[in-house]
């Protein structure tokens, strides 16, 4: 029968702690796990021992042998697959197949032992191989692109330049640059640059639709005149070009004439209104009330007051951005163009502009920001509503409003454009702008308390205004 040790001593405890050369009551706190220990510094210390009590837990076991092989297995491909990506990236898709054939011919010319297989992958190896050279070289232009107009109006083109520096003090070899522009890229060939030499290129970008493409970023090529391999390099960020939609002007046109002892004061003069601007002499048919009768004992004549008309600034447009309010894409970007020519009047009249879509507001701080905001404009997700939606959410975050004009194409029925403008707030005027291509002129009703306007054309928007203000 084994009897197990006996427990040490205090005794011998602390002739042990003498031993290492500290007092039973140590400053440096160590566990023990095994035959080595680790003090509060983490510095490890073979051959001391402390009571159990003592002892710092530790959680972690020692990785056995087939997971080290793996980590170590998994970090290698990560290396080859980075490696690997990186040279696939430079095989054209005529190089895959030449690549292919190649390989093919060599296991049949293997296999059978053919003497004119041999020769065709002889030949394509050749190729293959002459062709892998012209990848390597120095690539590095100091490139600078430069667009004279990044905002820009459908049906207008985009004018800029390239230019390539060579700033090392060696030759660079003839190579391409690709400048993409939104989903289509246009391409130019850079002849050979001498040390300090520079190169100039400039394109025009036509603009068929609205949007915000990105130019860029400009990408150097080098590869074989085959077109089987290539390889690129970025040299420049990507610039953002806004393409805006088409407006109209709306001249001598003002909207929201809503008295208010908070609306700014306009250039009109009027004989009643609530600010005040001058005294001028009585005129029949004048309002005796706004006689100025200190005036009149000092003057000798009647005096009137003359007023400033106030009107009630704040201004909303609602555009539906819900596919399924719009027949068409053509409606979409009509009621696009018609909201911003009434934003931009809204702007020029000093007017509180706000403009809103199913995604939330639009910046509106300007001319500049708002068109940027409607060139960026996509159709929103079905879960966000249509225009009563849209009508629902105008009224729960706008607050004195003067006029709100809502926007739609001709998916919207009567009965869904009488309910949106019905959950308007009481005391506002709504007006409705429709894009309906199906209409030959504009179409003026009333819907409830709302004046509607259908248009098919932006130019039909002025006048169909102008019959509604009259």
């Amino acid at each position: 029968m084994t009897t197990p040790p006996a427990a040490p001593t205090s005794a011998r405890r602390a002739l042990r702690g003498l031993r290492r050369g500290g007092s039973g009551g140590g400053d440096v706190e160590t566990g023990t796990v095994g035959s080595t220990t680790r003090d509060a510094d983490a510095t490890v210390r073979v051959g001391a021992t402390t009571p159990a009590t003592e002892a710092a837990p530790v959680n972690a076991e020692t990785p056995s042998r087939a997971v080290l092989v793996r980590e170590r297995l998994e970090s290698w491909w990560g290396v080859a697959r980075r490696r690997i990506n990186a040279v696939t990236r430079t095989i054209r898709p005529l190089g895959w197949v030449l690549l292919t054939a190649t390989a093919l011919l060599w296991i049949v010319a293997v296999s059978f032992g053919w003497q004119e297989m041999i020769i065709a992958a002889v030949i394509l190896t050749a190729i293959i191989v002459i062709s892998v050279p012209f990848l390597f070289g120095r690539t590095a232009y100091d490139v600078d692109l430069d667009l004279t107009r990044t905002h820009v109006v459908v049906g207008e083109r985009a004018i800029g330049g390239l230019t390539l520096v060579n700033g090392t003090a060696r030759s660079i070899l003839p190579s391409r640059v690709v400048l993409p522009v939104g989903s289509g890229r246009g391409e130019f060939d850079v002849p050979r640059l001498a040390p300090q030499a520079v190169h100039e290129e400039l394109f025009a970008i036509p603009t068929t639709a609205r949007g915000v493409l990105a130019v860029g970023p400009v990408s150097v090529l080098r590869g074989d005149p085959l077109g089987l391999f290539e390889r690129s390099s970025d040299r420049r960020q990507a610039v953002d070009l806004y393409v805006h939609p088409r407006t109209t002007p709306l001249e001598g046109l003002s909207l929201g004439r809503l008295r208010d002892l908070e609306g700014l004061p306009s250039t009109q003069l009027a004989s009643d209104d609530v600010s005040f601007h001058a005294l001028r002499e009585y005129q029949p048919g004048d309002d005796l009330r706004h006689v100025h009768w200190k005036s009149t004992a000092r003057v000798g004549d009647l005096m009137m007051r003359q007023y400033e008309e106030t009107r009630r600034s704040h201004f909303v447009l609602g555009l539906s951005t819900y596919a399924g309010d719009y027949r068409d894409p053509d409606e979409f970007e009509l009621a696009i163009s018609a909201a911003g020519s009434l934003g931009l009047r809204a702007l020029r009249d000093s007017r509180m502009l706000e403009a809103r879509t199913q995604r939330g507001p639009l910046r509106t701080q300007g001319p500049r920001r708002l068109l940027d905001n409607l060139a960026a404009l996509t159709h929103s997700r079905q879960r966000d509503g249509g225009i009563v939606a849209l009508a629902g959410t105008i009224a729960a975050t706008s607050y004195d409003v003067a006029i709100v004009v809502l926007f739609c194409g001709s998916g919207v029925d009567p009965a869904e454009l009488k309910l949106a403008c019905s959950r308007l707030p009481k005391g506002v005027r709504a007006l409705a702008v429709v894009a309906d291509a199906a209409v030959e002129s504009p179409v003026l009703r009333r819907v409830g308390d709302a004046d509607v306007i259908s248009i098919s054309a932006l130019d039909q928007l002025p006048p169909a205004i102008r019959k509604v203000l009259s």
